[in-house]
């Protein structure tokens, strides 16, 4: 999957009942699928039900199992409220007759009202000063462990440049954050709101628990330590567009017991907040044989 095109073809679901969608599955380097596919088809799913004049504003989803690869997932939308001005819905993923996700959403009509936000660090490096994903590949393939290089060498509509580069081969703890520079790759002048919100949705689950690893990462890796997404919220504040930079920044107050919380915001290059994101996740020690 390169293309912009692909991406919003995967995460757009064909419609094969009342209210129950399907969709296939692209891997991003991992044998089960990616959570981020499952929280965007989703959120793809229950627009379907939602009327045009209203937008995702919040979402809350569990990860409770792991999904196959290699058969389509069954999305079955519930309707629990049509208000004046809020719809909700439950969005429940379907795989092998078992539940493997669990969505609710809100979605709310456009209105006026006063605003804040939080602030941007204006001195942080740009992406024209960081080396990307691909660029890394390039630069240092050779060095890399096996499992960074097959991560890396998957082909991807969107590029990566993270703030800080930490040395696979002289691993140290860092502090519990994480800042990523992302864009899209190719045209994306005309996608309209909701295709954005559900490209969004796909991109937050990338990167999201490095902050927990890093004050651990002198011993711990996505090598020895089993992963998975446990839960995962969002916050959608304002419209945005991808022909730029934006940044993606998330910080760690806990890891503890076998699971690791992250957290943290996503800004426009220009400053402006976006989305905000939450989430909890497995980071169990592998055992040595």
């Amino acid at each position: 999957m390169q293309t912009i095109q692909e991406l919003i073809n995967l995460l757009n679901l064909e419609k094969v009942g009342e209210n129950i969608f399907s969709g296939n599955s692209y891997t991003i380097g991992s044998p089960q699928v990616f959570g981020g596919q499952v929280l965007a088809q989703a959120v793809n799913a229950a627009h379907k039900t939602i009327p045009e004049n209203r937008f995702l504003h919040s979402l809350h989803g569990y990860f409770l199992e792991a999904g196959d690869l290699s058969v389509p997932i069954n999305y079955k939308v519930e309707e629990v409220r049509n208000g004046g001005s809020f719809s909700t819905r439950r969005v429940t993923a379907i795989q092998h007759n078992k539940t493997i996700f669990i969505l609710a959403a809100s979605f709310h009509q456009q209105e006026d009202g006063f605003e804040h936000q939080a602030n941007f660090n204006k001195d942080i490096k740009q992406p024209e000063e960081l080396l990307s994903w691909d660029d890394m590949l390039v630069k240092f393939g050779d060095f890399l462990p096996k499992s960074t290089k097959e991560f890396l060498n998957v082909k991807r509509p969107i590029e990566f440049k993270p703030v800080r580069v930490p040395n696979p081969l002289d691993p140290k703890n860092l502090p519990p954050t994480e800042q990523v520079w992302f864009r899209l790759k190719g045209e994306s002048q005309k996608l309209d709101f909701r295709t954005k919100l559900e490209i969004l949705t796909y991109i937050s689950d990338y990167n999201i628990l490095n902050a927990a690893f890093n004050p651990n990462a002198s011993k711990h890796n996505f090598g020895n330590t089993q992963t998975a997404s446990l839960d995962h919220s969002m916050w959608f504040f304002r419209d945005f567009d991808f022909n730029d930079w934006m940044l993606f920044t998330a910080e760690s107050p806990n890891a503890f017991g076998a699971r690791g919380l992250s957290r943290g915001n996503i800004f426009t290059r220009k400053g402006k907040l976006i989305a905000s994101f939450a989430q909890e996740g497995l980071l169990r020690p592998k055992k040595r044989k």
